[in-house]
């Protein structure tokens, strides 16, 4: 099977890694950290102006109609860079349901996305949830000619700075049941709604979400009320296959760092990297690195496939692989920097944080080796 890039993927790659090079480095990144929504605006313009928050979208629909595979070149090249913008929680969560839930009115706000002048969250996680995308607590039903949405989501990537969070609630059934789902539309402003917005350990912001009687009308609803549930595990199986790649391009630095301190620290008036010991933990670090990067493109080759069970069974073991290697990797690089990788301030601290929040973003790795296991997916006695 050929896996090169195609001239459109390449140009992706490319304008996505020259645009982050330029622009982002440790002092750049804590500068944009400390503005007012956490990232940099300047940023997001420009990322819009490279047509970078249209690459999964159809050309109808202002995008450059790509796919998975092109979402995983932008997010490998945003992990090297530890950017901080909202593209996975704007263009591949909240844009994705827009796509895939909206009617033709609500898929029409997709242009403003890709223009960069608005910014979504979506509401995935519960505080009592499990890591099923359809285990739905929060209730909405209907008074005379609205809904009345009452309950609590947390942990919402940059819900504090987002134009619209979009909230899946449950209208009927069971908690777990895949039918019964809707997803509102909500302005962050509507009353009834609160929302706490905290720093996360990586530098990244969230919020928690609290609805008490938050009234929307019908022109809220993504798409039809209780038939959000297949779209949104959709595309919550195609942001985890949009994180492993981000994963890997954060472990590809931590790993690049890692070899260049052993070739330049100097022990016994020789450089650390001449031991044997230190040689075979580089070594497996890089061969963890590959099966990680493997790992990440088998995700992005199943993100698309319409058969939902074999595409969450991609995802889940991409993830529980990736949640593994990134421990790893991040352990020793900490490690063979000695004393310097546990500085706050130098960047391998701050890969490492990256990486431990990517393994509990949309479920942990223990929690995907659990769903796996479950779903008859492991052989019997392996590795958990």
């Amino acid at each position: 099977m050929d896996f090169s890039l195609s001239e459109e993927q390449r140009q992706i790659q490319e304008a996505t890694q020259r645009l982050l090079t330029d622009r982002y480095g440790p002092e750049a990144r804590r500068k944009y950290a400390r503005q007012p929504e956490g990232f940099s605006r300047e940023m997001w313009a420009a990322y819009a102006e490279q047509g970078l928050l249209g690459v999964p979208f159809a050309e109808s629909l202002g995008g450059l109609g790509g796919g998975p595979l092109e979402v995983m070149l932008v997010m490998e090249a945003m992990g090297r860079a530890l950017a901080l913008e909202p593209y996975l929680a704007t263009v591949v969560l909240g844009g994705g349901l827009l796509r895939r839930a909206g009617n033709e009115a609500q898929r029409a706000l997709i242009a403003r996305l890709t223009s960069g002048v608005l910014t979504l969250a979506v509401a995935t996680s519960e505080p009592e949830a499990s890591g099923d995308p359809c285990d739905v607590g929060t209730r909405a039903h209907r008074v005379n000619d609205s809904w009345v949405l009452d309950g609590a989501k947390s942990l919402i990537l940059h819900g504090g700075s987002a134009d619209r969070i979009i909230v899946p609630a449950r209208v009927s059934g069971q908690r777990t049941d895949r039918h019964g789902i809707a997803l509102f539309i909500l302005d962050p402003k509507a009353s009834g709604l609160a929302l706490r917005e905290y720093p996360t350990q990586d530098g990244l912001r969230a919020a928690d979400l609290t609805l008490a009687g938050v009234r929307i009308d019908d022109a809220g609803v993504l798409g039809a009320a209780g038939e959000g549930g297949e779209a949104l595990a959709r595309v919550v199986d195609e942001a985890i296959a949009a994180l492993c790649a981000e994963a890997v391009g954060a472990m590809s630095v931590l790993q690049e760092m890692t070899l260049e301190y052993l070739k330049t620290r100097q022990q016994f008036g020789v450089p650390i990297g001449r031991f044997q010991a230190l040689q075979h933990r580089a070594v497996e670090m890089y061969v963890v690195l590959e099966q990680a990067r493997s790992m990440a493109l088998y995700a992005a080759l199943s993100a698309g496939d319409e058969q939902a069970g074999v595409r969450r069974r991609a995802v889940c073991a991409a993830k529980a692989h990736i949640g593994r290697a990134a421990r790893h990797i991040g352990q020793e690089a900490i490690q063979l920097h000695g004393a310097l990788g546990m500085t706050l301030d130098y960047s391998a601290g701050e890969y490492f944080r990256r990486l431990t929040m990517i393994d509990l973003t949309l479920g942990t790795h223990h929690d995907h080796v659990s769903e796996l296991a479950r779903a008859g997916a492991l052989s019997e006695g392996a590795d958990q």
